[in-house]
């Protein structure tokens, strides 16, 4: 028997999302539908690049009105 050898421990929470993956085998599917509607999305880069350049420069000091 090895010294390093311990007893099988699961948190809790991993305990909760194996029961809950158990109820509904659906969820992973529904997850990764979800992440492509709102992150998997092809990214223009010339866009990506003309937004940069319109980007107007921010103030140094943001709550500063213009006084003129």
């Amino acid at each position: 028997m090895s010294i390093f050898n311990r007893p099988h421990y699961t948190s809790d929470a991993t305990q909760f999302i194996d029961a809950l993956k158990a109820k509904k085998p659906s969820l992973e599917a529904e997850q990764r539908a979800g992440r492509a509607l709102l992150w998997d999305k092809q990214v223009d880069r010339s866009l990506l690049d003309e937004y940069g350049q319109a980007k107007v420069a921010q103030q140094p000091y943001v709550y500063q009105t213009q006084v003129k």
